[in-house]
């Protein structure tokens, strides 16, 4: 969702776009190149992600993308995944003098223990910071991040924040005829969660702070809005829980809005643009002072936040929205004024002109580029 909102907005600032990318599994396996509305896209072969065969990971690609930039070359490359594609793009760059940049959007390496490979954690981690390093930027979410990154030996950081749109999330999206498919009453409170059901996800916590709410509030229903790897494995398990499958635009705003509250048990996402887009939704929230939560939430303002890693205030802080109605309603009412002002256009501004200063920047000499 982040690069579909970078992309069309730098479009829409004049900027020439091309996406290279995986082939997903429903596309055609051939090579191919692809004209959409906001930009050129190249697809290349890629293999499933072990343990998310929903997603292709995009293999090394230096012939091809010689092939590409010398026909017609870039001004600037920017790496948005840092995958085996993303390494060989930097390498490429590199030789054909190139800029390039690059985004830290993902903690893969807190993801390893999520998948039981977390003896490779270190590995990643030291991976990672040697392909962001490459870089002449390399663009983090959020402070905290930054500041984190920085520690770790990160070099050449700079803030890309994330915004909202408020004029699509909002409480007036609010559809009886979507609760009532829910099968709930018009008073009975509903629990909203958007996300890929996937395991670095925590969805165990998630379902132990429903199943604490239910006790105290038999009636309060949970909603699960997304795709991924565990669904079939929760729907077999969960069959209290209502799960739509997945939603984008106007269907999921309607999602958020149609619900009460929203539980995020999640602490390994480097943001989490569910959090804003809650909050400009009208829920009373409950996540960890973690990522965005920590960002825009203040503590029994407009929404709720346990320390990062602490399970039972965090289950205490669902049990507390559902039996104090009178919170929950202050915290609904509180919520939108926490992103009113975070639009994604100051955002794209911001990174566009981030990108303008690091193409300005004379080449680094051959060496500093293996650091």
């Amino acid at each position: 969702m982040t690069l579909g909102r970078l992309v069309d907005g730098l479009a829409l600032r004049g900027h020439r776009l091309t996406i290279i990318r995986p082939r997903q599994r429903h596309e055609s396996p051939r090579f191919s190149i692809t004209q959409r509305v906001a930009c050129r896209q190249v697809r290349l072969p890629g293999i499933p992600i072990p343990g998310y065969p929903q997603l292709r990971l995009g293999l090394p690609a230096g012939r091809r993308l010689r092939q590409l930039w010398s026909l017609s070359r870039p001004d600037l490359v920017h790496v948005a995944t840092e995958g085996p594609l993303g390494a060989s793009a930097i390498t490429t760059a590199h030789e054909f003098g190139i800029p390039v940049t690059s985004s830290f959007h993902t903690n893969f390496d807190q993801y390893t223990r999520d998948y039981r490979i977390g003896w490779l954690k270190p590995v990643v981690a030291a991976w990672l910071r040697h392909l962001h390093n490459r870089t002449r930027r390399t663009f983090v979410p959020t402070p905290t991040l930054l500041t984190r990154l920085s520690t770790e030996g990160y070099t050449n950081l700079r803030l890309l924040s994330r915004g909202v749109d408020t004029a699509l999330f909002n409480p007036a999206q609010r559809d009886a005829s979507l609760r009532a498919s829910w099968g709930v009453a018009p008073d009975d409170p509903v629990i909203v969660h958007v996300g890929r059901i996937a395991p670095e996800k925590n969805y165990p916590l998630l379902f132990r702070a429903f199943d604490a709410v239910k006790a105290v509030e038999p009636r309060a229903r949970l909603v699960l809005v997304g795709d991924g790897p565990r669904l079939s494995v929760y729907q077999r398990q969960r069959p209290d829980v209502i799960f739509t499958g997945f939603y984008t635009g106007l269907n999921l705003a309607r999602h958020y809005a149609s619900g009460d509250l929203y539980l995020h048990a999640s602490s390994t996402e480097t943001f989490g643009n569910v959090i804003t887009e809650a909050l400009a939704s009208g829920l009373a929230v409950s996540a960890f002072d973690y990522a965005a939560a920590h960002e825009f939430i203040r503590h029994n303002e407009n929404g709720l936040v346990a320390p990062a890693g602490d399970e039972s205030i965090f289950l205490a802080n669902a049990a507390r929205l559902m039996t104090d109605r009178t919170l929950r309603l202050r915290l609904r009412t509180a919520a939108p004024a926490a992103v009113h002002n975070r639009s994604w256009d100051a955002v794209i501004d911001g990174f566009a002109a981030d990108l303008a200063e690091a193409m300005r920047e004379p080449l680094a000499p051959p060496s500093a580029t293996k650091n």
